[in-house]
């Protein structure tokens, strides 16, 4: 059953009407959508507030904490869907990894997986695991009424290289030297990893969640014929987990402008385009029966309001044509952006697309 429509197929979901979720199923929508990845903290000062004092991953497991930062953007910049505000490490976390993520560096992992007996410490993830998923979600859905949540978490891939690695890296050195030295415990590695984040998924969505989005920030370090290969199997795993749901499934990665068409074949409703490359290409590389989300350079929104607008709408222009189109950045909102350039984006994007 869809989490969008009831038994009957009956439109029960006051998400379903949406025009983000219409955007995303390539229906005709009254105006383009817009959301933007990190909307939920770093550039809002009442984001920052909220969590002085408070560690990352503890801000991730308190569902008040969740709930208020995640429900944030949509107050301020009236954005047309929120983002569960998450980290791509936290079912890593609640399965017993031993990690932290320290400021200014990222997820630092105490013991990196490297060998075949490594692997055993990544058990199943149940609901338990991630109970205060479960509450979050449902005080968010709560809360957003007609407003869609999108469940969040990260690709097998990037989840294996920062495990393998043991945090944050520019060369994934010792993730690839296991791909392509021991193809077998890699495969394994990352069929363990898609099992874990189809897990922490469906527990989103069963609790609420009407779309989800999977982060490969990482799949841009790889040539198309590897990722195809060596990756691309345990991601099209995840997005098969949780079709029966419903829900549209994106699918994002950073630098992954040859890799788009894979992307796609992965299992994924909707692209996620960086912006390196423009829509209308994207849409040709991507093919048929895909939307697309972005693509604005994050760091425009530095450069003042007419050239925010100019650029905004020549992304505009290059989607004129898509069967579908969620506007987006081309990655997510940087530290020291001005909240107000996003709220006048919002604004920008809605009127000139106003049907």
């Amino acid at each position: 059953m869809s989490a969008n429509t009831s038994p009957t197929g009956q439109r029960a979901n006051p998400t379903y009407d949406s025009a983000f979720l219409k955007a995303c199923r390539r229906e005709p929508v009254p105006h383009t959508p817009v959301w933007f990845m990190r909307q939920a903290g770093r550039s809002l000062p009442e984001y920052r507030k909220v969590r002085e004092g408070i560690g990352m991953l503890e801000s991730c497991m308190r569902p008040d904490l969740v709930t208020e930062i995640t429900l944030q953007p949509v107050r301020r910049h009236g954005v047309d869907a929120a983002i569960y505000f998450s980290d791509i490490v936290v079912p890593l976390k609640a399965i017993g990894i031993a990690l932290d993520i320290k400021p200014g560096v990222g997820p630092v992992v105490e013991r990196p997986v490297r060998t075949r007996e490594d692997l055993a410490r990544l058990r199943d993830l149940t609901p338990e695991d991630v109970s205060y998923v479960t509450e979050a979600v449902g005080m968010l859905t709560r809360e957003l009424g007609s407003t869609p949540l999108i469940g969040f978490a990260g690709a097998p891939f990037t989840l294996a290289s920062y495990l393998v690695e043991g945090g944050p890296s520019r060369t994934y050195e010792n993730a690839k030297a296991m791909m392509f030295g021991d193809p077998a415990l890699w495969a394994d590695l990352l069929d363990r990893l898609a099992d874990i984040t189809a897990a922490f998924l469906k527990v989103q969505i069963e609790a609420g969640a009407s779309a989800v989005q999977l982060f490969d920030s990482w799949a841009g370090a790889l040539a198309p014929a590897d990722y195809r290969r060596s990756v691309l199997p345990a991601s099209a795993k995840v997005f098969e987990a949780v079709a029966g749901y419903g829900v549209p499934r994106i699918h994002f990665g950073v630098g992954t402008g040859e890799l788009l068409g894979l992307m796609g074949e992965a299992g994924a409703d909707v692209v996620g385009v960086d912006w390196r490359v423009p829509l209308d290409e994207a849409a040709r590389r991507v093919g048929p029966g895909k939307a697309l989300q972005g693509n604005l350079d994050p760091t425009v929104l530095f450069a003042g309001r007419e050239a925010v607008e100019a650029k905004a709408q020549e992304v505009l222009d290059s989607a004129a044509g898509l069967e579908g189109h969620v506007f987006n950045l081309g990655h997510g909102v940087m530290p020291a952006t001005d909240p107000d350039a996003l709220t006048r984006l919002v604004e920008y994007v809605h009127t000139r697309t106003a049907r």
